[in-house]
């Protein structure tokens, strides 16, 4: 069966195709990987499910592969996928033996609630596999707790407060795991110094070429990409070493360059605009200006 295609919209769908016991809830559940055989009809399915997930995994010689990526899943490391995102298992081996949980959460579960308003600002859900979030075991620990009391809360009677219990558990699952990103960010600073360095040498090397001529102004993903990087997890590193997005990191730049052409050359405010990647020359007179206090043309008369 390869190269074929699997949608998964219902928690009940998830457990069918799993050989799991019937969900105690329509909207959300908590895997234990330890309690699953592999399957090798799902061998190389790309699969796309209608949930957030958040998956923990211990040492196993199965590998996930998410793009074009292969992840080699180590202990205590969490991953986090949006509804939509594509993945697909790697070849079947019936001798595996998986450890670890992963909570599967219809986005229903949220609606009307202050998480269904704030899930998006969780940036880890668009990182890329090989930016997954590494455990201590405290960490591990903290986080296995949180996920025994989603179980222990959907297993018993649910009543009119079962669903607040819930949604409540998962939003503290994940401003914990949003914290052990932060940990996670200076432990790596070496990694993320050099990163950085690679960033800002990216920047200035498109700026003093043809390609902002030629291709206008860079995106956050042009420069995440060079990186091997998620937007997200770029921008989520800048802002942790700068105080700076990566897109006010790139704007910084623009500035730079349009005081040195204002300054040093005759031409035109318009010329410099398109000569800096600006398709409307009011664009650029507003960034500016939002930058530095003056319109460009006051700049260049007030030096």
């Amino acid at each position: 069966m390869m190269n074929e295609f699997l949608r998964i919209k219902s928690i009940s769908q998830l457990h069918q195709m799993i050989g799991y016991e019937k969900p105690k809830h329509p909207l959300i559940t908590v895997i234990d990987y330890s309690k699953i055989k592999g399957n090798p009809d799902h061998y190389d399915i790309k699969i796309v499910t209608d949930f957030y997930i958040i998956s923990l995994k211990s040492p196993s010689p199965k590998s996930l592969q998410y793009g074009r990526q292969y992840y080699d899943f180590e202990e205590g490391t969490m991953m986090f996928m949006a509804p939509n995102q594509v993945f697909s298992v790697g070849e079947f081996n019936d001798q595996i033996k998986y450890n670890g949980w992963g909570i599967y959460i219809h986005p229903d579960l949220f609606l009307n609630s202050s998480l269904g308003r704030k899930i998006k600002s969780f940036s880890f859900f668009t990182y890329a596999v090989n930016e997954a979030l590494h455990l201590s075991e405290d960490e591990k620990n903290t986080l296995s707790v949180i996920a025994d009391s989603i179980i222990k809360e959907y297993s018993g009677n649910i009543d009119k407060f079962s669903q607040d219990v819930i949604i409540t558990a998962v939003e503290q699952l994940l401003n914990y795991s949003q914290r052990f990103y932060g940990r996670q960010f200076i432990t790596r600073q070496k990694v993320n110094s050099d990163l950085l360095s690679n960033f800002e040498n990216l920047v200035i090397g498109y700026f003093n070429s043809n390609e902002i001529t030629n291709k206008g102004l860079p995106t956050v993903g042009y420069f995440a990409d060079k990186l091997n990087l998620s937007a997200s997890y770029l921008t989520d590193l800048l802002k942790k070493e700068t105080g700076k997005t990566t897109k006010e990191y790139i704007q910084i730049q623009v500035i730079e360059l349009a005081k040195n052409k204002l300054l040093n050359s005759k031409d035109t405010v318009n010329e410099i605009a398109y000569s800096l990647g600006f398709e409307y020359p009011q664009y650029f007179n507003r960034l500016f200006k939002s930058k530095t206090g003056m319109t460009p043309v006051e700049f260049r008369h007030a030096n």
